[in-house]
């Protein structure tokens, strides 16, 4: 960790996650002030407070400081500490919300993470559980993050505005990371997906995938969507549906897309088929945009390349998220580390948008937290 260097300031409660991840993994204090201070409900939101709460209950000797209002916030990181935590999330956003910062700290804890996180598993803002494990944990894998007690599963699903989702995650410790040099997608050998129904007619899923597959199967024969229709006390305390897809390459890389009907009591009702073809079409765009890594893991590739080892890393990107655009400002501040970034115009031999070849040499991050057997 770094030793007690100088606090980083910053106003408005944009990218609060990202700040407060960064801070924590190179151990710099954050002062964040006029967290909506205009707004006629100043300060931070239930699911920030939790947030935060989180990562008290996985560092340790995190110092914490928020005034009365709620609008200024001090962090000072303590050290990762891991081990088996329980956490209730906001139901205002899905546990996806928590889970991508847990992705990107969990390989640098004192003990392997065992964590179960309640609340709302599928909505429209975050990224669903389902994406997350079938994206995110196979690009850990590919900087030797594995192990048998790497997993990430549903035990209940959860919609939203009540919630009553439960997923279990686990994740080893690593000393070190390594280098990657992802350049080449490949091309699409199949799709997979998952259609999930709660509280409704498991007909609903049904009519999903048949809807979905009408756009994919002119593309490419090798398509599954599971359907899955949980019930009782496994399906959460309100009703839903949707659906998350995932194509994978021939090299490995796993590009998604997803989609799930509006919350009870809000908004129009949706149609299952028009779920189906929207997402299905979400996945054509998210193909076009193409890549090594799908947009949603942008900045979870480029944060492990930073603290790879003192070696050269390369991914090729689509076009960059303003998620990620603002992640790269912030990599610069908390570690001082620039990425090379070379456009490739859409050539003959790489289909689709333009792409991005993000280029960086590693800090040389070392999990210092991890006892030496």
């Amino acid at each position: 960790m770094a030793t007690q260097a100088h606090s980083l300031s910053y106003t408005g409660c944009n990218f609060l996650r990202q700040r407060l991840v960064l801070s924590t993994l190179s151990g710099r204090p954050v002062k964040i002030r006029k967290i909506r201070a205009r707004d006629d409900n100043p300060g931070l939101r239930d699911f920030e407070a939790s947030f935060i709460r989180l990562l008290d209950k996985i560092t340790n000797g995190s110092r914490i400081e928020i005034n009365q209002t709620g609008t200024t916030l001090y962090y000072q990181p303590g050290l990762l500490y891991g081990g088996s935590v329980e956490h209730d999330c906001s139901v205002l956003r899905s546990i996806g919300y928590y889970l991508e910062s847990l992705l990107c700290l969990a390989p640098f804890m004192k003990h392997p993470l065992r964590i179960v996180l309640r609340g709302v598993t599928n909505d429209q803002v975050d990224p669903s559980v389902d994406v997350l494990k079938a994206t995110a944990l196979p690009l850990l894998k590919q900087f030797g993050i594995d192990g048998e007690s790497f997993e990430l599963k549903i035990v209940r699903r959860g919609m939203p505005p009540g919630g009553g989702g439960e997923v279990f995650f686990s994740c080893p410790v690593r000393k070190v990371l390594k280098p990657i040099q992802l350049t080449d997608p490949g091309k699409i050998k199949r799709i997979r997906g998952m259609a999930y129904s709660v509280r409704v007619s498991p007909q609903m899923a049904n009519r999903i995938v048949d809807s979905a597959r009408s756009i994919l199967n002119k593309f490419i024969p090798d398509i599954y969507i599971y359907t899955d229709h949980m019930k009782g006390v496994n399906s959460g305390k309100s009703p839903g549906f949707g659906l998350s897809l995932v194509a994978e390459t021939t090299n490995g890389t796993f590009l998604s897309a997803e989609l799930a009907s509006n919350p009870q009591g809000q908004g129009a009702a949706v149609l299952p088929e028009d779920l189906g073809r929207n997402c299905a079409k979400l996945l054509l765009e998210e193909i076009y945009r193409g890549g090594c890594v799908d947009s949603t893991n942008q900045s979870l590739a480029l944060l492990l390349m930073t603290l790879g080892q003192q070696d050269v890393s390369k991914v090729l990107l689509g076009p960059l998220s303003p998620y990620t655009i603002e992640f790269l400002r912030h990599l610069k501040s908390f570690f001082q580390i620039m990425f090379k970034i070379e456009t490739k115009p859409c050539g003959e031999e790489l289909k689709g948008g333009d792409k991005v070849l993000m280029t960086c040499v590693g800090i040389g991050f070392s999990n210092l937290s991890k006892t030496l057997k």
